[in-house]
């Protein structure tokens, strides 16, 4: 599997997860996370006496995509072992669903499962959890930031209290906080500390007004030879519009976004892996499964609504074995108190660059600026404070750096 040397959630995390204790792990995604509670688990179903007919392992993620993922690693590292696994969520057919209650029944010794789905079988009583060994919450933040607390706690409901219980989060929001109190015993407390950008990444962000930011991601991948592209936006939306601007200036462009089907959904995945598409266009929910190497450029449409995501997102350039990349944000005039918390949090400022000249003038980047009460970062009902004027060109402090727009090029491997 190419495993050499453990991670380090996977260092903290394996011991009391083999010693049978329930555990709170905080720790981003691409950090190992996944092996870290898979590996012991698969260690106890092959120490132990396994009844096949009965569920061993329920695994919960906030998405179709990451479900999916994670089934796929579990056959990786249990390819020889004789464990079976399935993936449960919403989007197919009826010859979907016959085909999950089949592998509910029979017994699958791992199910993967979202929330809402999950819920809705073991809702029709013939799921078989009474002998089920582990709970796993991967993901946690994102399935309550997603509403479904209560979901969580329907399915807690029909499992036996006698169980390992297993929670990892990129955040410890007080929510997550909570939750652990009421579903877990004693549990080991891990906190892998929020990862600094990989110092491949090269940083850079635009301000600019809403109306500024199509034409400003058409400047920037216009002849550029880019072989793979991620583009993060707010809403579906606006994933549509954009990836329908690119298409119309001749990239191969798409989009992933909860109207797509599922079978939809996976084949644009796999177009963008095999490099069929230039341009992959998602939220962040719909993004969770992605884990391609090789991303030339990340661009944050806007800016993400936590810190945190922030990391998560760019992390998803210089993975390749150049281990080089680069990620540009567009920070419109209410995002710029956010983007100053990713600052603070990377410990690092990033570089503001002009904009191209054929967009006009911005605004003079200002770190406090709070959004008008009543208003949010897509508009709505605002009290209060128009726009700011644009600042007149020359002016310190408008847009720092120099050239043309031009996005910064990678640094060079020095190997």
């Amino acid at each position: 599997m190419g495993y050499t040397t453990p991670t380090p959630i996977q260092q903290q995390a394996i011991p009391p997860i083999l010693d049978g204790s329930d555990v709170i792990a905080c720790a981003q995604t691409g950090t190992g996370k996944t092996a870290a509670y898979l590996l012991p688990v698969l260690h106890h179903m092959l120490t132990r006496d396994l009844n096949h007919k009965f569920i061993n392992t329920l695994i919960v993620a906030p998405t179709r995509e990451l479900a999916l993922q994670i089934d796929q690693q579990v056959e990786g590292l249990a390819y020889f072992a004789g464990v079976s696994s399935y993936a449960v969520y919403g989007g197919g057919d009826g010859s979907d669903f016959v085909r999950q209650k089949r592998a509910l029944t029979e017994g699958a010794d791992i199910i993967v499962a979202t929330p809402g789905k999950l819920l809705s079988h073991l809702n029709l009583g013939y799921v078989k959890v009474q002998q089920l060994q582990h709970l796993i919450l991967d993901e946690a933040d994102k399935m309550l930031d997603m509403g479904f607390y209560d979901d969580i706690m329907r399915i807690i409901a029909h499992l036996p209290k006698n169980r390992q219980t297993l929670l990892f989060s990129a955040t410890m929001p007080p929510k997550i906080r909570e939750l652990t109190k009421r579903i877990m015993q004693k549990p080991a407390q891990i906190n892998i500390a929020i990862s600094k950008p990989a110092e491949g990444i090269l940083q850079a962000a635009y301000l600019t007004y809403d109306r500024q930011k199509l034409p400003l991601i058409q400047s920037l991948l216009k002849d550029k030879p880019l072989k793979s592209v991620l583009v993060f936006a707010g809403k579906k939306t606006e994933v549509k519009a954009v990836a329908a601007a690119l298409r119309k200036m001749g990239l191969k462009a798409a989009d992933i976004q909860s109207d797509l089907a599922q079978e939809e959904r996976e084949a644009v995945l796999r177009n963008f892996k095999n490099r069929s598409l230039q341009v992959l266009v998602a939220t962040d929910v719909l993004s969770r499964g992605i884990d391609i190497e090789d991303i030339d450029l990340v661009i944050n449409y806007d800016v993400p609504q936590n810190a945190e995501d922030y990391v998560h997102r760019i992390g998803r350039t210089a993975r390749g074995e150049n281990g080089t990349g680069v990620a540009i944000t567009f920070i419109n005039e209410k995002d710029q108190r956010r983007f100053n918390n990713i600052e603070q949090l990377i410990e690092k400022e990033v570089q503001k660059l002009p904009l191209p000249p054929q967009l006009g003038s911005s605004f003079e980047y200002n770190p406090n600026a709070r959004v008008a009460a009543g208003g949010s970062r897509f508009g709505g009902n605002k009290q209060g404070g128009g726009k700011r004027k644009p600042q007149q060109g020359g002016k310190k402090g408008s847009n720092h750096g120099s050239g043309e727009g031009k996005p910064p090029r990678p640094p060079k491997n020095e190997g």
